[in-house]
């Protein structure tokens, strides 16, 4: 009797984790904390970051702020369609910059976006397909950095394909 209590206890505990952990279908508040481990292959560097994204109430547009630290020569930051582990294609445009651009430390960029990238490689065709990946955990935001030297990759300041990088994951309320 007492082994068939522990499992009902366990079983319990396991389907409160399985429902907490899981975003709520109506999420509209993101975040994704960006480092260089995150990176696909990782990177060395002292570079941080923060995503965070609010949906709309009528879901037609997201609002987002992206902070940095410590990281030079942006040139562009995007949010992406892939897994966590897996490079995927652009989907959103948060940033576009120039290569050689010098250190940043601080909102790096901020604003409302309407529709995704024209023609995106990830299907995305409305803003609901972009909420519905970062709520999947489908998407990542990604910093690109650019010293403007040849060769790329160098280290930090000069990693082309994204120095920075970290899941979305829903946070808080979904209202």
């Amino acid at each position: 009797m007492r082994k068939l209590g522990i499992l009902l206890v366990m079983l319990a505990l396991l389907i409160f984790a399985s429902t907490v952990s899981a975003s709520p279908p109506d999420a509209k508040n993101f975040v994704a904390h960006l480092s260089g481990g995150d990176e696909v292959p990782a990177r060395d560097t002292r570079a941080r970051g923060n995503a965070i994204i609010h949906l709309s109430k009528d879901g037609s547009s997201l609002e987002f702020k992206l902070i940095v630290a410590n990281i030079e020569n942006v040139f562009a930051a995007h949010i992406h369609c892939a897994p966590a582990g897996v490079n995927g294609p652009i989907g959103v445009t948060l940033f576009m910059g120039t290569p050689g651009s010098g250190r940043v430390n601080g909102v790096l960029s901020s604003g409302t976006v309407s529709a995704p990238d024209a023609g995106n490689a990830c299907g995305w065709t409305s803003i609901e397909d972009v909420a519905e990946a970062m709520r999947s955990g489908d998407a990542y935001v990604n910093v690109h950095t650019n010293d403007g030297i040849d060769p790329p990759n160098t280290g930090p300041g000069d990693f082309p394909g994204g120095e920075i990088c970290g899941q979305v994951s829903a946070k808080g309320p979904g209202g």
